[in-house]
C-alpha cells in the first residue's frame, strides 16, 4: 500500500530533483552525472576489516549523491532506483571486467533488518540490485539477483559507531536464507560460481566495510570456501557510494 502511495504521489505532487532541488525533474542531468557519470573505482576503507573483498563504488557519499541515496532509501523516492541501479551496474562491470564467464553474475544484496524494511515500505538495496541486474542484461551481461542472506540476530544502530565497534556489532549477524541453504544442499552454489568470481555482494553504501566483510564471511562459510576465495578474487563487492576517505586512500 505504501509503495502504491509513493508512486501515485509522484504523479500528483510537484517534483524536484532529489540531489539539488531543481524543479520539475526527479533527478537533474548534473546530479545524474555526479552519480554515474564517472568510471567506477575500487575503494578501500581504513582500517580495512578482515575478509573484505575488493569493492567498487560509483561516487563519493557527499552532496547530491548523498541526498539522492537518502531520498530513495528513507523517503521512498522509488523512481530513483533506475539511476541508482545504473550506477551500481557500472560498479559491477568495473569489478568483473568484460569477460562473459560461465553462467550469470549473481548479485547478492546485503539484507536490511525486517523492522527497517517494514518501516520504509520497501527494501532499497534489493530494489537497486534488481534495476542493476536489468541494466547488465540489457548490455549483454547475464545477471540475476540472488537474495541469499538474512539477519540472524538483531544488531544495534550503526550510526555513531567506530570501525571496531561496527565489526563487533555485526560479527556473526548474517546467515543464509532457507532458499540459500537449499541451493547449497543441492550443489547449485558451491565452489564453481565462487571460484569464477560470479558472486557480487551489493549494497548502497560503504563506510567502514564491516557489513560487506560480514556478508562475505556468511556466504563463504556456508558454501564451504571460508574467507580466502572471497579476498583473493572469488568474490567482488559493488556499492553505489563510499565515504570520500575510501576514495582518497585508494588514490594514494
Amino acid at each position: 500500500m505504501r509503495n502504491a502511495w509513493h508512486e501515485l504521489s509522484g504523479l500528483l505532487l510537484p517534483v524536484s530533483c532529489a540531489g539539488c532541488g531543481r524543479p520539475r525533474t526527479e533527478l537533474c542531468p548534473a546530479c545524474g552525472a555526479a552519480l554515474h557519470g564517472a568510471q567506477a573505482r575500487r575503494v578501500r576503507p581504513s582500517p580495512r576489516p578482515p575478509g573484505l573483498p575488493a569493492v567498487y563504488a560509483a561516487a563519493p557519499y557527499e552532496n547530491a549523491v548523498r541526498a539522492v541515496l537518502l531520498a530513495h532509501k528513507e523517503r521512498g523516492a522509488l523512481g530513483l532506483a533506475g539511476a541508482l541501479g545504473r550506477a551500481l551496474a557500472g560498479c559491477v562491470r568495473a569489478g568483473t571486467g568484460q569477460s562473459g564467464g560461465a553462467g550469470p553474475l549473481l548479485l547478492v544484496p546485503v539484507p536490511s533488518a525486517r523492522s527497517s524494511t517494514a518501516a520504509r515500505g520497501h527494501d532499497p538495496v534489493r530494489r537497486i540490485a534488481a534495476t542493476a541486474a536489468r541494466d547488465l542484461r540489457r548490455r549483454g551481461r547475464p545477471a540475476q539477483v540472488l537474495p541469499l542472506l538474512r539477519q540472524r540476530r538483531a544488531v544495534a544502530d550503526q550510526s555513531g559507531l567506530g570501525a571496531r565497534q561496527r565489526r563487533a556489532n555485526l560479527a556473526g549477524a548474517l546467515e543464509l536464507t532457507a532458499g540459500g541453504e537449499r541451493l547449497v544442499r543441492h550443489g547449485l552454489l558451491g565452489h564453481g560460481p565462487l571460484r569464477h568470481g560470479r558472486v557480487i555482494l551489493v549494497d548502497d553504501l560503504l563506510t567502514t566495510g564491516s557489513t560487506l566483510a560480514e556478508a562475505a564471511r556468511a556466504v563463504g562459510e556456508a558454501c564451504g570456501t571460508g574467507r580466502e576465495p572471497f579476498v583473493h578474487g572469488g568474490c567482488r563487492a559493488a556499492v553505489v557510494a563510499a565515504s570520500p576517505s575510501a576514495f582518497e586512500i585508494n588514490r594514494n
